[in-house]
């Protein structure tokens, strides 16, 4: 009987499933939109039962219209949206509070103090990041201190926390198993990437009790079975990885020095160090790529917060364009964007900024702006964040980048690709299946349970679709940038602390 993997993709605005043949074909996909709560400016939650009974549905929906039978799932694998933190009662499985998502930055005094109170190389030498509001550590804080009762209720051992990898496994495994793995945890700013553990000295600096954390696990092996009431079948949960570091495996960056940028929700750039976490001087993340084998390797990453949100935004908010592919659409009525410039700052910078008080700007703005020149200007907005990631990555890794491999869905748009690479000057390789992420969380599944052998059977079925090869002048490339530099101090600092 012909089996098949099941991938499961938690993201930032929606849940995927996607069954995949043995050839990495896709036999079956669905996708599911869920609801953003922004209680307050800057503020990002989501509702935890809506988040699983999303992914749930989508689940059902593939297995439903591939005509599969419960036998035929050789295993699932999970990949999720990162640092979003959800904490609930270990016997109901109620949440105690709304998921605080990554993106959200209540926690930026406390992230403040950290900082005031010199703590900033103490985080970095065990965690590989630096104190901000972006990571878990702050956002489980926050929910003990501020929902009644739920630090006592921790204390006395009632609550388990976990990012969305952690929650989604607990509940289609009928609550049996309370796991994450290498990657996830890294991201919580709570983890010791060298000791490989949770880190005691930040757990009491934070007011964290280890017991609500789960074990940490490789990001492939079995952590848990389905739970056939649930699911519908029973089969081994055989992946748990970080999106970002699924979409570093599933675009098949195996050897040192390679780089991808995933174009999704955010923008996120991560590069293979190997077996040696490399060290930022410009205050990029030094986190863990896989843990596979009972092996660890590690990555830089450069994390931009708003990439495609900028296009949603446009199509929500402004209601410039109808669809995501209008702005494409608009980008190619103009050779430029006249002058504009849009620095997506809606929550903060990322990397190499780190400003959580930054906020968006539109400058450069003519009587003669055009519906056009905003949306190009939103396109290169992108990929000017993308090109000071990648500068600061180089740097510090000490190598140079020949070529960069794409994927997300906004990787679809010729212009901003054309541009991505004219603002490099480096080769970007678009594959032929841009849906890495969910790709390589289902790689990882089938790698636990026999169904792939190997990871040169995986490189072999990564194919590249087009190359995009620079086509700027010099001078014009350093002009560019120079006025996007421009920008981004416009920006900074907006919001007074």
């Amino acid at each position: 009987m012909e089996k098949f993997i099941l991938a499961l993709d938690q993201g930032t605005t929606s849940s995927r499933a996607v069954i995949f043949d043995r050839n990495v074909n896709k036999i079956s996909t669905a996708q599911q939109e869920f609801t953003q709560i922004y209680p307050t400016p800057g503020w990002v939650e989501h509702d935890p039962e809506e988040l699983f009974h999303c992914q749930l549905a989508v689940l059902k929906k593939v297995v439903a219209n591939a005509k599969l039978k419960p036998e035929q799932i050789e295993a699932v694998g999970i990949t999720n949206q990162r640092e979003t933190i959800i904490i609930w009662d270990k016997k109901t499985g109620k949440p105690v509070y709304n998921a605080i998502v990554w993106q959200c930055r209540r926690t930026a005094a406390m992230a403040d103090d950290l900082i005031a109170r010199g703590l900033s190389e103490t985080i970095r030498k065990k965690t590989g990041l630096i104190p901000d509001p972006y990571f878990s550590g702050t956002k489980i804080k926050w929910i003990l201190d501020n929902v009644d009762g739920v630090r006592q209720r921790a204390e006395r051992g009632e609550l388990l926390a976990g990012t969305v990898d952690t929650w989604l496994t607990w509940r289609l495994s009928g609550g049996t198993a309370h796991v994450t793995d290498f990657t996830n945890a890294s991201r919580t700013m709570l983890f010791n990437i060298h000791t490989l553990e949770w880190d005691k000295e930040l757990l009491e600096l934070l007011d964290i009790p280890q017991s609500i954390l789960p074990e940490v696990k490789d990001s492939s092996c079995i952590y848990a079975y389905t739970d056939e009431t649930i699911c519908g079948f029973k089969a081994p949960i055989a992946s748990l990885i970080g999106d970002q570091q699924a979409a570093l495996f599933g675009q098949a960056c195996f050897n040192k020095g390679e780089t991808k940028v995933t174009y999704g929700t955010g923008c996120f750039l991560l590069m293979n160090t190997g077996a040696n976490p490399v060290d930022s001087k410009h205050k990029l993340l030094t986190t863990i790529a896989l843990g596979l084998d009972g092996k660890i390797e590690y990555a830089l990453e450069g994390s931009v917060f708003i990439g495609g949100a900028l296009i949603k935004w446009l199509r929500d908010e402004l209601e410039l364009i109808e669809t995501a592919n209008d702005v494409n659409i608009q980008a190619e009525r103009v050779k430029d964007s006249g002058g504009v410039m849009i620095v997506p700052a809606f929550t903060g910078l990322g990397a190499p900024y780190w400003d959580p008080y930054a906020r968006g700007t539109i400058v450069g703005l003519t009587r003669g702006t055009g519906k056009a020149n905003i949306c190009r200007a939103a396109l290169e907005a992108i990929a000017f964040q993308v090109k000071d990631e990648l500068e600061c990555m180089k740097d510090d890794a000490g190598l140079e980048i020949p070529s960069l491999k794409v994927d997300g869905g906004a990787c679809v748009s010729n212009v901003m690709m054309q541009f991505q690479a004219d603002i490099l000057n480096t080769n970007v390789y678009r594959p032929e299946n841009v849906e890495t992420t969910v790709t390589g969380a289902a790689f990882l599944a089938g790698l636990a349970t026999g169904f792939w052998k190997t990871r040169d059977e995986i490189t072999q079925r990564w194919q590249v679709e087009r190359i995009f090869i620079s086509d700027m002048e010099n001078d014009v490339r350093e002009k560019r940038y120079s006025e996007w530099k421009r920008a981004i101090e416009r920006a900074q600092g907006w919001i007074k602390k």
